[in-house]
């Protein structure tokens, strides 16, 4: 096979973060495009010459033909294996955790996480580095830079490409394996987590629905929910990966998770509900009649980590994002522990857990993890609440109730403006960050400023620093709100207010959460302006 070198222009115009690159497909399938960006990645990168590269994605819509294309391209660039889900498959965590087993030297994960796929939806392309993580900013810029200089890429093209067996093959010099996705990613669960104890709990009469939302998990969640643990036949539902996700939004919150809401708030739901996201790194849980917010899931796992065997000495501490919800830093507090609070973004929690500073850590946006990968663990985090079922042998409701009692409860909710005109979304930022130094003192009916700022971090690690990455008011009681611009969509932009109160009052803990809040929400409509910058009434999604 004789390696081709072939001529370019540089085109890109967006720098990737440590989501990666995401754009409609239709961008992705201009000539050159995906080339051009993983060219971009392998230039950046130094000694990978014989090297292992792990390759996988989550079935989206032209993920097959991408993971072609790069296994080619890595073969003409020099590395001496790869490693490849079967027909490109692999879970954004069991990516992570392919390449901290077998000593990688990175990998490159196709997926646009929790965005629609299909033709005229969302692709997406990241570089992880060894440790399992995004790469950080160094080597995110570095890969913008040559994508703006960009003159050639070399490609093998390879007459076959069979993904679709477990088997080993050659490309030009390098060794192509194809793997199980599931394999290596349940046997570090079955380290993590009692599976007797889980199976007890099913054989007892446990009743669980998990839903995959037409993604990447379903194999996962089949496999070890299933045929593992032992729950019964159907409790997976929407199980089978489709490259659009069966037309859905595979985002597990209660707007787009509407068939397992509708079952688990039924009179006849399940004790147990869960879902993943597109490729698998977020989660959603909900109890019979309930709903456990991704702040109060955190909180409740790093304060019961110790039931679980991979934690049972205990945790190092817990890091959340800046957004995440105070909930988490009441059990830290009372373990003794450190709580870190960081900017949105992966990358941030993994120089803390590389440090040995952090064991848990978790973000408002439905995502949990923990230092067995460097990637956020949705699967994970639904082994560890079942693991936490079966040795408290309580109800979902039980469980936080009797938390909020120990701890208080941090009534928080996400409101998500989605599709936002961009220049008005980012004029609304930018009159706040005008009005910071005014905002402490004023009074909203009961409610005082204590402050205001717009966040920045200087991370403990490595000393790198990060800015306005999110304006917090915070009042006097302790409650305070939050506005960020997310940068996961393709279109427009994802205005997100944060609202979040302490009450230590046993007695008000079973207030409706929007109720709870409806004061802190209005005062957020005052000082911002969102329905004058957004043109909404009310939010697409609230969490």
């Amino acid at each position: 096979m004789t390696i081709k070198t072939i001529a370019t222009t540089p085109f890109h115009d967006q720098k990737p973060g440590t989501s990666g690159l995401r754009k409609k497909v239709k961008v992705f399938q201009q000539p050159h495009y995906l080339e051009n960006f993983v060219q971009s990645i392998f230039n950046s990168l130094e000694g990978y010459e014989g090297k292992t590269l792990v390759i996988g994605g989550d079935g989206r819509y032209g993920n097959l033909e991408a993971t072609h294309t790069i296994i080619e391209m890595a073969a003409a660039n020099g590395f001496g294996r790869v490693l490849v889900g079967c027909d490109g498959l692999l879970s954004t965590p069991a990516a992570s955790c392919v390449i901290r087993k077998h000593e990688a030297f990175g990998g490159i994960v196709l997926s646009a996480s929790h965005n629609p796929g299909g033709p005229d939806e969302d692709f997406g392309i990241k570089y992880n580095i060894g440790n399992g993580g995004p790469a950080p900013e160094k080597i995110t810029d570095a890969i913008f830079a040559h994508t703006q200089t960009i003159t050639e890429y070399k490609k093998i093209d390879a007459a076959e490409m069979p993904l679709d067996k477990e088997h080993d093959f050659k490309i030009g010099e390098m060794v192509v394996t194809v793997i199980d996705p599931v394999a290596d990613y349940a046997e570090l669960m079955r380290e993590l987590f009692d599976f007797d104890a889980i199976r007890e709990l099913f054989r007892s009469g446990f009743r669980m629905r998990f839903d995959a939302m037409h993604a990447i998990t379903g194999p996962y969640a089949t496999t070890i929910l299933e045929e593992y643990l032992g729950a019964p036949d159907g409790t997976v539902i929407n199980g089978i990966p489709l490259t659009d996700f069966g037309k859905g939004h595979p985002d597990p919150n209660l707007t787009y998770a509407r068939e397992l809401v509708a079952e688990m708030f039924s009179p006849d739901a399940p004790d147990f509900g869960a879902a993943s996201d597109g490729d698998g790194d977020r989660n959603m849980v909900l109890g019979n009649n309930f709903f456990v917010t991704p702040s109060d899931s955190l909180a409740v796992l790093a304060a019961n980590a110790t039931l679980a065997p991979g934690y049972a000495q205990g945790i190092a501490g817990v890091a959340r994002s800046m957004p995440t919800s105070a909930a988490a830093d009441r059990v830290a507090e009372a373990l003794g522990i450190n709580c870190y609070e960081t900017p949105t973004g992966w990358k941030f929690f993994g120089n803390l857990m590389d440090a040995g500073k952090v064991t848990l850590c978790g973000e408002e946006s439905f995502g949990t993890g923990s230092d067995h990968v460097r990637e956020k663990d949705g699967l994970w985090a639904v082994l560890f609440w079942l693991n936490i079922l079966a040795v408290r042998k309580q109800s979902v409701e039980a469980i936080l109730t009797e938390h909020w009692a120990r701890y208080g409860r941090n009534y928080y909710s996400r409101h998500d403006y989605e599709g936002v005109d961009a220049t008005a979304a980012n004029e609304l930022i930018s009159r706040l960050r005008g009005k910071l130094t005014s905002l402490p003192g004023q009074s909203f009916g009961h409610q005082k400023i204590a402050f205001a700022d717009d966040f920045s971090y200087i991370d403990p690690i490595d000393g790198s620093e990060s800015h306005k990455q999110g304006i917090r008011i915070g009042f006097e009681d302790g409650s305070r709100i939050v506005f960020r611009l997310s940068g996961t969509g393709t279109e427009g932009a994802t205005l997100r207010l944060y609202v979040e109160r302490y009450e230590t009052d046993s007695d008000k803990h079973q207030q409706a959460t929007q109720a709870a809040l409806a004061d802190l929400i209005s005062i957020a409509d005052d000082i911002a302006g969102i329905r004058q910058f957004t043109g909404r009434d009310a939010p697409t999604v609230i969490t």
